[in-house]
């Protein structure tokens, strides 16, 4: 186990925030495709797109140079800055924090990155779910991504590591209890001296049972399925693609 002294954090500071986007961009790679394909109609009516979590905007640009006028959305400063940089053709980039700040108005609502289990506890998960279903407006589109009980299905106090010539990361990886995933992450930047710098955070995720959660959408007008991906991307085991609708 990695002795470390991680301050917790629910929002990814300035280093992880930066580390993220250079070397962590293929989720929203891999997932682009489906969910642009479910965005279709969206975008044939110039529909509005809500993006929530969008951290340094990675998903943004997909679906601004798809042509989907976007409101890109985040509760760390960190990652609205980049996505300020990255991605200024948004329509609106702006801090939202899930789940009690009010949603804008949308036809569609997109998260990726699994951003509703970064939320303290089931309680906030569902009432995060039942604030973008209340976003929508009739016909609206919903194509998020949220951490199965599979999820935490892994070997207790996994080590992952990966650098680059100008970052690094570490992370010690453990399950406390089958509904928690915890991940203690150093980042390692470079300074303007030449010397490198090291950042530590903790972040815990929620995980649910998805399986509820169409009943749960359904009571508040949204048919909805869980899968395994968006399209045809392959997702981690207990990563599970959320779908629905507003009903019109």
């Amino acid at each position: 186990m990695w002795h470390h002294a991680a301050v917790s954090d629910p929002y990814y500071r300035a280093d992880l925030a930066r580390v993220h986007h250079l070397g962590f961009r293929f989720h929203a790679d891999r997932c682009a495709s489906g969910i642009l394909q479910l965005l279709e109609p969206v975008l044939a009516r110039r529909g509005v797109v809500l993006e929530l979590g969008c951290g340094s905007g990675l998903l943004t640009r997909h679906l601004v140079d798809a042509g989907h006028r976007v409101v890109a959305t985040d509760a760390s400063p960190a990652m609205l800055e980049l996505a300020a940089g990255y991605v200024p053709e948004a329509a609106e980039i702006r801090r939202i924090t899930l789940p009690d700040d009010p949603l804008p108005e949308a036809d569609a609502v997109v998260s990726v990155g699994h951003v509703l289990s970064y939320l303290p506890d089931e309680a906030a998960v569902e009432r995060g779910l039942v604030a973008a279903a209340g976003a929508l407006r009739p016909g609206g589109v919903l194509a998020i991504d949220l951490c199965d009980l599979e999820y935490g299905r892994r070997e207790p106090g996994s080590m992952l590591g990966r650098m680059s010539d100008d970052w690094a990361i570490v992370l010690d990886i453990s399950v406390p209890a089958s509904d928690r995933l915890v991940r203690a992450v150093a980042t390692f930047l470079p300074n303007d001296d030449g010397s490198w710098r090291r950042d530590d955070e903790v972040h815990e995720n929620v995980l649910i049972d998805t399986s509820r959660v169409p009943g749960l959408l359904a009571d508040h007008g949204l048919t909805a399925e869980v899968a395994a991906s968006f399209g045809q991307e392959t997702l981690p085991d207990g990563l599970m693609a959320v779908v629905g609708q507003r009903v019109s």
